[in-house]
């Protein structure tokens, strides 16, 4: 099993958005980043587990946690010219952009912050963390995973 950290703005799909959802599942479409497009397409499976982190917004952090209950397949909103987030290169025969399902496990007792997450020295490594970062999908170590769900039974 693998571990990541998937980031999203709580405006545009929050966790507030998931938790409406039919079985509180959807595909996490939209990214346009190719390091990102290719932990969806070859490094995420199904059943691996993942943080849902808030970001741009007045305190990010992490507030949840889903399920990869789809592994990836081309984003079909990259062919939509009326999308957002379409992309003329993209097409069904040639897809450049992908996404998975993700199911809500569950939401966390409080947010664990960006800057909750910054003063814990276990986590120093993190890629969150590391200058310049600003990937929407982020492996996570066993290590950083195991301490974030900790920081979550705290208080």
């Amino acid at each position: 099993m693998n571990y990541w950290l998937m980031k999203t703005e709580p405006d545009c799909f929050g966790l507030d958005h998931l938790k409406s959802r039919p079985k509180r599942t959807e595909h996490w479409d939209g990214v346009r980043n190719y390091q990102a497009r290719n932990f969806l397409r070859d490094s995420m499976q199904k059943g691996d587990l993942a943080f849902f982190y808030h970001s741009s917004c007045a305190e990010p952090g992490i507030v949840g946690v889903v399920k990869i209950v789809r592994a990836g397949y081309p984003d079909h909103t990259a062919w939509a010219p009326d999308n957002e987030h379409f992309d003329p290169k993209s097409s069904p025969s040639k897809p450049i952009w992908y996404m998975v399902d993700v199911k809500l496990e569950r939401e966390l007792k409080h947010s664990i912050t960006l800057a909750a997450l910054k003063n814990n020295p276990a986590l120093k490594h993190m890629q969150l963390l590391q200058r310049g970062n600003r990937l929407s999908i982020l492996p996570v170590t066993a290590k950083e995973w195991n301490t974030i769900l900790k920081m979550d039974k705290s208080d």
